[in-house]
């Protein structure tokens, strides 16, 4: 993949009403890369989208592009089309002439229209549907019109703010897999602003993890998973235990009274750590071989396997196993020195990792009142 830089933004901050919501941001953006920014509502992601794009201003700092500072330059003159979450499709146009409005206003020939027309039908699986009436179709159909007409006029860049939050879980997961695969044929950097962690994990090159207004971490979707940078990260990517740990010494680590070989090192002797541990890098064993032991208090069957909430010594862990386990029973816990990730304490420490107050109840509620990043 081509890595040069397409898209650099210099100490960018941003505020509404006095309220800071971009706090001197530095990314850069490679060509053909699928990046996306994701974090909870409010974190700055969407601002970010809309500053590169040209739809916010800056108050400090500076957008290049290809080399150029383009924070004057409107919209329209930017190498960039947005995707938004409500499609914004021309109810009265049919698909053909959806696809072909920006064609038609650069005052393209009709055989120019009919041929790049016709190859973004084929990109996006919807041949045939040339003379439909946009509001015939399903979410997912119309989700491919508005990308079909963001991609012929061959931006460089494509933005993508929260394109599938509207559809339901299966057509989500099916154009996570269209986006994936349009990206990789056309070679138009694509970013992406999503709050799903999973979304952003399956289809992107490089995730940027935001909160508060500013990025806390940037890397694979491997590197952020297994190596964050700190508690928020570790939260908001999957689920995981954070406990409050000291490391005596390198690759030893003392948590929950307990000492534990791990493969981290680095700290300072005696230091106070956070400790990630994945709820699938625990394993279930009697209560004799553990090297925790804890009362379980939940249990949760997920089809592949059960979710259990453990009780040691007052802080809950989740488990994932494929072992039934009954609640109330007491059981063991026995956990891989690799399985130990370390992180330095930060403004996150204490308030992830614990799940006291988890239910799926109040997860699904979470998710069906999630608002639309609007920073």
């Amino acid at each position: 993949m081509n890595k040069n830089v397409l898209i650099r933004l210099n100490g960018i901050s941003k505020s509404f009403d006095g309220e800071t919501v971009l706090d001197h941001i530095n990314l850069e953006i490679h060509n053909k890369e699928f990046i996306t920014l994701l974090g909870p509502s409010g974190c700055g992601k969407t601002t970010t989208l809309r500053i590169i794009g040209g739809f916010e201003t800056p108050d400090e700092g500076d957008v290049f592009f290809d080399g150029k500072r383009i924070n004057d330059i409107p919209p329209y003159q930017r190498q960039v089309n947005t995707v938004f979450q409500r499609y914004a499709l021309f109810p009265h146009l049919n698909v053909f002439d959806n696809i072909a409005f920006g064609l038609r206003i650069q005052k393209c020939s009709d055989a120019q229209i009919k041929e790049k027309v016709k190859e973004m039908l084929a990109l996006v699986n919807l041949r045939g549907f040339e003379r439909r009436k946009v509001n015939t179709l399903s979410g997912g159909q119309q989700q491919r019109v508005a990308i079909a007409r963001a991609l012929v006029n061959q931006p460089k860049v494509l933005l993508l703010d929260e394109p599938l939050a509207a559809l339901d879980l299966k057509l989500r997961k099916d154009m996570q897999n269209e986006l994936k695969n349009i990206q990789h044929q056309t070679g138009i950097t694509f970013i992406y602003v999503t709050h799903d962690q999973e979304e952003a994990l399956s289809m992107s090159d490089t995730v940027v993890v935001m909160a508060h207004g500013k990025i806390q971490q940037i890397g694979t979707p491997t590197d952020i998973y297994n190596e964050p940078i700190n508690a928020f990260v570790a939260d908001f990517i999957g689920e995981s235990n954070i406990v409050d740990g000291v490391m005596l010494a390198d690759y030893r680590v003392k948590l929950a009274g307990h000492t534990f070989d791990c493969v981290d090192g680095g700290f300072d002797t005696n230091e106070p750590v956070d400790v990630v541990i994945r709820p699938e890098d625990v394993d279930v064993v009697s209560k004799e071989k553990g090297m925790l032991c804890g009362l379980v208090t939940g249990v949760t069957f997920k089809g592949v396997h059960y979710e259990i909430i453990v009780d040691v010594e007052g802080f809950k862990w989740m488990i994932q196993t494929t072992d039934f386990v009954a609640e109330g029973e007491t059981i063991g816990l026995s956990i891989d020195p690799d399985a130990f990730h370390i992180m330095k304490k930060s403004e996150f420490s204490g308030m992830f990792g614990d799940y006291s107050s988890f239910s799926d109840e109040l997860d699904k509620l979470s998710d069906a009142t999630e608002e639309i990043d609007e920073e």
